[in-house]
């Protein structure tokens, strides 16, 4: 189709499926043949609808093509073995329910021989959940070492990267930061059952 399919619907490239849909559908129900029967815009109406119809196709077909090349690369990207690629799947799961400490238990258990690029990305995601924004980092850069291709890695590692240096944090304050966490969560259990930091330890 010569024209840009996005503009035919009044959308820009990063539209959301779900507004690709709802342009779709306004501008059906605004150009459907039926609403010019025995007008004189009959004709206009029915190549406009014509239109609407291949650019909503093609970008579906576009973006389910995209899609599959995704999944393509993950899976190479992932262990070499059915096992492996299975178990770094399973940690996805976890890290996109948010649960975090059963994805770091499971990312720990990875032999070294199969912690590759996804690996190191995964444990960078936990580590970026917990605030540790210079260690996420690391693990990020080392993905994308090794797969520099990864447009998802190479996102995650801008991405904490500008954060870091926009909000003018050192590694040593993450550090004194996290020792106070951890600090004053030790007071409070010890505060329960009584006692004071020292005497508890």
């Amino acid at each position: 189709m010569a024209n840009d399919p996005y503009k035919v619907l009044g959308l820009e490239r990063t539209a959301t499926d779900e507004e690709v849909k709802k342009a779709y559908r306004e501008l059906a129900r605004k150009y459907h043949p039926d609403n010019y029967v025995n007008t004189p815009l009959a004709d206009l109406a029915e190549e406009k609808m014509k239109e609407i119809n291949e650019a909503y196709e093609t970008i579906q077909k576009s973006r389910k093509e995209n899609a599959n090349r995704a999944s393509d690369s993950y899976r190479q990207n992932t262990s070499g073995s059915s096992y492996g690629r299975e178990r770094l799947y399973e940690i996805r799961s976890y890290i996109e329910s948010n649960n975090f400490y059963e994805a770091e238990i499971r990312l720990n258990s990875v032999p070294n021989a199969d912690r590759n690029a996804e690996w190191y990305f995964l444990k960078g995601v936990v580590f970026r959940a917990r605030g540790w924004y210079f260690e996420a980092a690391k693990f990020f850069d080392a993905a994308c070492r090794m797969d520099p291709g990864n447009q998802e890695y190479r996102i995650a590692a801008e991405s904490i990267r500008n954060y870091t240096a926009s909000s003018g944090r050192t590694r040593n304050e993450d550090a004194i930061c996290n020792l106070c966490c951890g600090l004053t969560i030790a007071d409070c259990c010890c505060e329960c059952c009584g006692g004071d930091l020292i005497s508890c330890c």
